[in-house]
């Protein structure tokens, strides 16, 4: 099973669709699209009427889909943008501010960092460094 993380704290999964591969992808775009942090951005694009984008962060130490979900939202995605796999809580501020909505982990995952400590990093946009430096 796995744990939605939201600003407001863990929560069930309320989308109920079934992801598919961006390989998988043919010329009608499916409602929810599993992406790879290894996909090539100009891959991903072509996804942009999807309803749901899970990107994967197959390790904590994998940044790249950050990088996805910034170009995902820079080229104008609407639809609901999730982080999934080894996103660790001290994460949670950078998946907001690139533009992920929401983290997918696993339940071993809560266990070992409990809601309290993703609940701490929910108000990433108090502690946005860049932005108090521009004033």
């Amino acid at each position: 099973m796995s744990v939605i993380v939201t600003d407001t704290g863990f929560a069930a999964d309320d989308f109920d669709g079934e992801f598919v591969g961006l390989d998988d992808v043919a010329l009608d775009v499916p409602a929810a699209v599993d992406v790879p942090s290894d996909a090539d951005p100009e891959a991903v694009r072509t996804i942009m009427q999807a309803q749901v984008i899970r990107i994967a962060f197959p390790s904590f130490a994998d940044g790249r889909g950050f990088t996805l979900a910034a170009i995902l939202r820079r080229a104008g995605f609407q639809g609901r943008l999730r982080a999934h796999g080894h996103v660790i809580a001290d994460q949670y501020a950078m998946a907001r501010r690139s533009g992920f909505d929401e983290v997918e982990i696993s339940d071993d995952l809560a266990a070992r960092q409990p809601e309290p400590q993703w609940l701490a990093r929910a108000d990433w946009q108090a502690h946005d460094y860049q932005a108090r430096m521009r004033g």
